[in-house]
C-alpha cells in the first residue's frame, strides 16, 4: 500500500479523494488492501502553506511541497476553483477566500452575477505529486463545465456545489450523489490521471 499526504486541512476533500481512488483500485474480494492501492492521509500539525501563487498549478505545488517537507512522504496537493466567464474568471484561485463563510462566498457569487445573462462556469481543479524532497512526479488537470444557478439547491457536496449546474445534467452538483459526481467532478477528473500514473 502506499501512503501518500493530501496536502489539505479539509476532511471532506481527503474523504472525496478517497472514495474516488477507492473505486479505481477495488478490493479484491475476501482480500486485504490490493497491491498497488493508496491511502490518502492528512499532513502533520502545523500544515499551513502560504498561497501566493497567482495559478492554479503555483498553488498546488507550494501545498504539495509544504506537506512534503512537514511529514517526511510524498504528498499530492490540489489547488481549485470556479472561474466564472461573466466575471473575468473570478473568483478563480481566490474561490476560497471570496467571503469569509461558505454561505458568504455562495451569496456573493450571486449578487455580483444578478445583471448577467451569460451564466457559464467551470470549476477547475490543478493536481500536483511529489517526492519526499518536493520533486514534482506528475502534474494533472481537470475542468468541469457549466453554469450558475440563480438560486442554490441540494444538499450534498460542500463550497460553490449549490449554485454550480453541471453542463447536460440539469442537476447542480449539490444535487448528485457522491458517485455521480465523482465520475465528473474536475477533482475526480485530475485524480484519475494521477492514479493512472501509479497504475502504469
Amino acid at each position: 500500500m502506499r501512503e501518500i499526504v493530501f496536502a489539505t486541512n479539509n476532511p471532506h476533500k481527503l474523504e472525496e479523494l478517497s472514495e474516488i481512488a477507492d473505486a479505481y483500485f477495488p478490493l479484491p474480494t475476501g482480500e486485504g488492501q490490493g497491491e498497488g492501492a493508496i491511502n490518502f492521509i492528512l499532513p502533520p500539525k502545523g500544515f499551513n502553506p502560504i498561497e501566493t501563487g497567482e495559478t492554479f498549478e503555483e498553488n498546488s505545488l507550494i501545498k504539495a511541497r509544504e506537506a512534503a517537507r512537514l511529514s517526511g512522504k510524498p504528498a499530492l496537493a490540489d489547488d481549485s476553483g470556479l472561474c466564472v466567464t461573466a466575471l473575468g474568471g473570478a473568483p478563480g484561485v481566490h474561490s476560497a477566500r471570496y467571503a469569509d463563510t461558505a454561505q458568504g462566498r455562495i451569496d456573493r457569487l450571486l449578487k455580483e452575477l444578478e445583471s448577467y445573462e451569460d451564466r457559464s462556469a467551470k470549476f477547475v481543479c490543478v493536481m500536483t505529486l511529489v517526492d519526499e524532497a518536493g520533486e514534482i512526479l506528475f502534474t494533472a488537470r481537470g475542468e468541469c463545465h457549466g453554469e450558475i444557478a440563480r438560486k442554490q439547491s441540494g444538499i450534498n457536496g460542500f463550497g460553490y456545489d449549490p449554485v454550480f449546474i453541471v453542463k447536460d445534467s440539469g442537476k447542480t452538483m449539490a444535487e448528485m450523489s457522491e458517485e455521480e459526481k465523482n465520475l465528473i467532478s474536475h477533482r475526480g477528473l485530475a485524480l484519475r490521471q494521477i492514479l493512472a500514473y501509479f497504475n502504469v
